[in-house]
């Protein structure tokens, strides 16, 4: 009797570490797919070493910057530079793929364009005191590994087709203000690009943008030399 209660205390011991293995397996691939590991996996596997003289430059962000890539590759072609974009992308998931999509790459400049999809509250409630400590740690993950860092404000936007429920132009401002201060405290870069789009009421010039918040191929040819004068200017 006791041989075979022990038995069955075994079995339930086993089984309660199976279930909870397995479940952390599960959470684990949650994990990343919810970061999306594998959009640059292969990509980043064929970067070539980094060549003397080199001024490699990545840019990391959300869907601006992977339409960047689609709608401009011309800016991007012949050049050091590697688009790191993702579609919806909000500040926590760039934080926790920094590794994989910008340190692994060994660039020498660092351009960060984030926040827009935090106030969308694509992964949860927003509050700009979180974000901010994502752009923070992004950027000073960056300076230890000595990259050099563009801090990208927001691009204006006064409503989201997809959420229309959100009212940002002024969560977009106040964000903004906030990268800005963080930059100067810092001695960060930061590029000012909403000043360069925006209409008079707080939002995306039409002639730039098709929906508002994401640049057409105009507004990409506003930005562009914007971002080339900040690389030039950083990588002095």
């Amino acid at each position: 009797m006791k041989q075979q209660r022990f038995f069955l205390q075994l079995l339930c011991f086993f089984t309660i570490i199976t279930n909870t293995v397995m479940s952390q397996q599960n959470a684990n691939q949650g994990w990343i797919d919810w970061t999306n590991f594998k959009k640059y996996a292969s990509q980043n596997k064929a970067v070539p070493p980094h060549e003397k003289g080199e001024k490699r430059v990545v840019f990391l962000g959300n869907s601006i910057f992977e339409g960047w890539l689609q709608l401009r590759p011309e800016f991007f072609a012949g050049k050091p530079y590697y688009d790191r974009g993702i579609s919806g992308q909000t500040t926590p998931q760039m934080l926790l793929r920094f590794y994989e999509d910008v340190l692994a790459l060994d660039p020498d400049v660092m351009v960060l364009k984030a926040g827009i999809n935090d106030i969308a509250q694509n992964t949860g409630p927003y509050e700009q005191s979180h974000t901010m400590n994502n752009i923070k740690a992004i950027a000073q993950l960056a300076r230890a590994h000595k990259i050099k860092v563009i801090l990208c404000s927001v691009l204006p936007a006064n409503k989201f087709p997809w959420r229309m429920s959100i009212a940002p132009a002024d969560k977009v401002i106040a964000l903004n203000e906030a990268i800005k201060a963080f930059a100067s405290e810092n001695k960060f870069y930061f590029l000012d690009l909403y000043s360069s789009v925006v209409d008079d009421e707080k939002g995306l010039k039409k002639e730039y943008s098709e929906d508002g918040v994401h640049p057409n191929i105009a507004g990409y040819k506003v930005l562009e030399p914007l971002v080339e004068e900040a690389i030039r200017r950083v990588k002095k």
